[in-house]
């Protein structure tokens, strides 16, 4: 019996990396988290602060499920899973409270929604219950970024078209649209600031995506 193992690298376990930034994004191939991807886009410091604290409580929490799996009996499954995403959710609040308070305000309540984003609750059901520590922390990474590359996307969309800005973590707002342009009569278009043009900026996303690879067409 061969007692060799798996490369921690392997071609395998960076799929578990790469797929969800394209092929099996969360967002627009599994149709997970839109919810927040409507709520925190209107400009790009939040939704990069929140893709960032989803990728944190997915990675760790993907672990710690993946480290009981053997020991969490089924019917209690989905409260222990809660239980421990809750925990993470807590600690990067208070952390965000104390080291970013301004963005924290800016994100409200939508931090503590991290419980409730069908994306965490899907891995842990889908794959954390049934891998070894290592792939659930690469699964956990990848949708992660996956996620956050389609918040980072709309929301860079949303705010150049409605405020005519970027907002840069430790930078701050920076002048997109220059002011030759609002000299000729350009205006912002407030639209981009409503919940709704996420969903219609997200829909074009897919749209972009399926037209790219008939595959998910299917």
């Amino acid at each position: 019996m061969s007692t060799e193992k798996e490369p921690l690298f392997s071609k395998k376990n960076i799929r578990l990396l790469t797929g969800p930034l394209g092929a099996d994004n969360p967002i627009t191939v599994q149709s997970l988290g839109i919810c927040s991807a409507l709520a925190v886009t209107v400009k790009v410091e939040p939704a990069i602060v929140m893709s960032l604290s989803v990728t944190i409580v997915l990675a760790f929490a993907n672990v710690i499920i993946s480290l009981l799996r053997k020991t969490i009996p089924d019917r209690i499954r989905i409260i222990v899973q809660l239980i421990v995403i809750a925990a993470l959710v807590i600690i990067v609040d208070q952390i965000l409270k104390a080291y970013a308070y301004d963005i924290s305000k800016q994100l409200s309540v939508f931090v503590g929604l991290i419980i409730t984003n069908c994306i965490l609750m899907g891995r842990l059901e889908a794959f954390a219950l049934g891998n070894k520590p290592w792939p659930s922390l690469l699964d956990g990474i990848g949708n992660g970024l996956g996620y956050g590359i389609i918040l980072v996307l709309v929301s860079v969309v949303r705010e150049i078209l409605g405020s005519g800005t970027l907002t840069i973590p430790g930078i701050g707002e920076i002048p997109v649209i220059p002011q030759g342009a609002y000299d000729f009569g350009y205006v912002n278009n407030g639209l981009m600031l409503l919940s709704p043009m996420a969903l219609f900026v997200v829909g074009i996303i897919i749209w972009i995506q399926r037209s790219r690879n008939k595959e998910l067409i299917k």
